[in-house]
């Protein structure tokens, strides 16, 4: 059963799928991401758009005022030579100012090829390489300094900050800030650019967990897919409060926006910094977000936990001890246990007798405990959506027990990036959700690319409206990727179950081979290992190894406060280059016995899955120290070279 608002897509939605389509405001019948401003504009022209806070000075935009925006700044651009079908370089971070200019690109015909202004300045260089755009856009003075000195031997001829700032930099290229642009378009006249949907809207470049960034591109239809079937799952209404915290650029945060802007919302940049305060000063009823976001978010909650008096500590475990055979039992019984997926009637019966019992207490421990974890996060979250990574077991449990809905997703930058997602009313809890309307997932064998069945483990391919035209200038590497019929190789590892419900189980190229010949999936077991008080980050090590080992980012604050009540002499409050502090026995035996039980206590744990050797480090993986993706991911690859020596004398011993 199809719907004329999806008449380009051939595949099916459900009943439930097409009234919540009917909710939101059409665009079924645009051919590019910025006609819909206009749209959206004549609707909800006095709501506000943009709201950025943190800004000096605050700004708030309506979206009469963001239509207008972007038309001056497309104006701008052309009245400064730039013609369509060309690539622009955007490298700046969230503001309102990256979307006027992300929109203005794009409506004046344009390409744009993004990035943070954060990355390290060979990495922006090489985007400005590959996408051969002669036009740079850049956050402001500080960004255009680090790249100033090699720029002059390239073909940039237009330099626009986004800030207002005043540069007197000695640079023979036309230089204007933003208020400049916005006011050469106010003194010209703008002439549309007619876009069709296979036209090139952006480039982004994949994040780089693994091998070198290649520049994805992604057509208008590939976003308008997006912005056109997300309906499907949050019909979101006019006005409705949404927090953005991940970076507007990147291909998930910017689809999601462009869904949410489409229909009204009104967004609210915030940042690490101000995040927890945002919750509760803005009460988001949306927010987008990462696993390591809702990590950090658990583990400042079990930080309260834990230092609270022993009595209230041993109730709050007792109240959750309770609350998770409720849930469990809850799941049986709505049929969104992965783990009984077809339960018995007796399973039934019994989970029904286990709910009923388990009622009362789970209700005292929501009104104890569980309302005021939600009015932390402000007390009007109507959905987390979460993609960018697998979320670990005991986070998916948590939220779920305190009530806030967690919707997670998939898909990768070379799908727009959306594939899948769990809907508010089929939530299986550990699985990745149902295809968006028009998107087709198909599980292979690794080895032989044949079709496997329902239930069983295999490659994860992809074909929809959503998948990339390709790999900017980068024929090869995009045959690899996509087959003759419109196959995508996603790279991931997964199943579906019969009612079409993704899982992933890992990821093909960090697939672990001990040499006994066993394949260990890394993901799960240190998604399993996180749910420790005492790791704050874990990369599991081990190639053609007889074991696993595993480097481990304590948690300081909670080891210290370890060492303390055992009275040990150690301090683990200040950050320090000797290891030795790291490697004493008792602090060894401590991540032992804290990995393996939490290994052990997997479902489907095997031997292979012990880990043997630990080692410790100082300092966290973060963006700054290229360890982490702009999304939080761990640079897998990145580490492994970092730490090579370290891990060579792991396997020594």
């Amino acid at each position: 059963m199809t719907t004329s608002r999806l008449a380009n897509y051939p595949y099916s939605m459900t009943a439930r799928e097409q009234q919540n389509l009917s909710q939101t405001i059409d665009y079924s019948q645009i051919d590019s991401i910025p006609e819909m401003w206009a749209i959206v504009a004549a609707k909800c022209g006095e709501i506000v758009a943009l709201n950025s806070p943190h800004n000096k000075p605050a700004i708030g935009l309506t979206y009469a005022e963001v239509a207008t925006q972007v038309q001056l700044f497309a104006t701008g651009l052309q009245s400064l030579g730039i013609g369509p079908y060309t690539g622009v370089a955007l490298f700046a971070d969230n503001s309102p100012r990256w979307l006027i200019a992300d929109q203005g690109i794009m409506l004046m015909g344009a390409f744009n090829a993004v990035r943070s202004s954060q990355a390290a300045s060979l990495e922006l260089l090489a985007i400005l390489d590959n996408s051969q755009a002669k036009t740079l856009v850049v956050e402001d003075l500080k960004t255009l300094e680090k790249l100033s000195d090699k720029l002059v031997e390239r073909a940039i001829d237009l330099i626009i900050l986004l800030s207002d700032e005043q540069a007197d930099l000695d640079l023979p290229i036309k230089l204007l800030n933003f208020s400049q642009t916005i006011a050469l378009g106010r003194t010209a006249n703008f002439t549309p650019v007619a876009l069709k949907k296979t036209d090139l809207a952006t480039l982004i470049y994949t994040s780089g967990t693994s091998g070198n960034p290649k520049g994805v591109m992604l057509t208008h239809g590939n976003l308008l897919h997006q912005v056109n079937t997300c309906g499907t799952v949050i019909p979101t209404p006019a006005g409705a409060r949404v927090l953005s915290i991940l970076p507007s650029w990147h291909s998930y945060e910017r689809s999601c926006e462009y869904y949410l802007l489409s229909q009204g919302c009104t967004q609210t940049y915030t940042n690490i910094r101000y995040f927890k305060q945002d919750l509760k000063d803005f009460q988001p009823e949306y927010l987008v977000a990462v696993p390591r976001l809702l990590e950090s978010v658990y583990e400042g909650i079990q930080k309260q936990f834990r230092e609270q008096p022993a009595n209230k500590q041993k109730l709050v475990d007792t109240l959750l001890a309770a609350s998770t055979k409720y849930i469990e039992a809850r799941r049986i019984v709505q049929g969104l246990s992965l783990e009984c997926l077809q339960p018995s009637l007796g399973q039934k019966l019994n989970a029904r007798l286990q709910m009923s019992i388990l009622a009362p207490v789970h209700a005292i421990a929501d009104k104890l405990v569980y309302a005021k974890i939600r009015e932390a996060t402000g007390g009007k979250i109507k959905n987390i959506i979460i993609g960018g990574g697998s979320l670990a077991k005991h986070l998916d449990l948590f939220f779920e027990i305190v009530g806030v809905d967690v919707l997670l997703g998939y898909g990768l930058t070379e799908t727009a990036p959306i594939t899948n997602v769990r809907r508010p009313w089929q939530n299986l809890r550990l699985s990745s959700g149902q295809p968006l309307p028009g998107t087709e997932i198909k599980i292979v064998d690794v080895e032989t690319c044949q079709p496997v069945a329902i239930g069983n483990k295999g490659l994860v391919l992809i074909r929809g409206p959503q998948v990339m035209q390709g790999y900017y200038r980068d024929p090869e590497a995009t045959a690899k990727a996509i087959d003759p019929e419109g196959w995508f190789n996603s790279g991931d590892l997964g199943m579906l179950t019969a009612n079409n419900d993704l899982t992933i189980t890992g990821r093909a190229k960090d697939t672990i081979v001990l040499s006994n010949g066993e394949n260990i999936e890394p993901t799960p077991i240190e998604d399993a290992c996180l749910r420790s008080q005492y790791i704050s980050q874990i990369v599991l090590v081990g190639q053609d190894q007889k074991s696993l080992g595993a480097l481990v980012v304590p948690n300081f604050e909670a080891l210290q406060q370890w060492a303390t009540s055992q009275n040990l002499p150690l301090d683990f409050s200040t950050p320090t280059t000797d290891s030795k502090i790291l490697e004493n026995t008792q602090t060894i035996d401590l991540f032992r016995n804290e990995l393996n039980r939490e290994v052990k206590n997997r479902p489907g744990y095997r031997v292979d899955d012990r880990i043997a050797v630990i080692k410790l480090i100082w300092e966290p993986f973060s963006i700054e120290n290229g360890l982490l993706t702009q999304t939080l991911k761990i640079r897998r690859p990145v580490v492994m070279e970092r730490y090579h020596g370290m891990i060579d004398e792991m396997f020594a011993r």
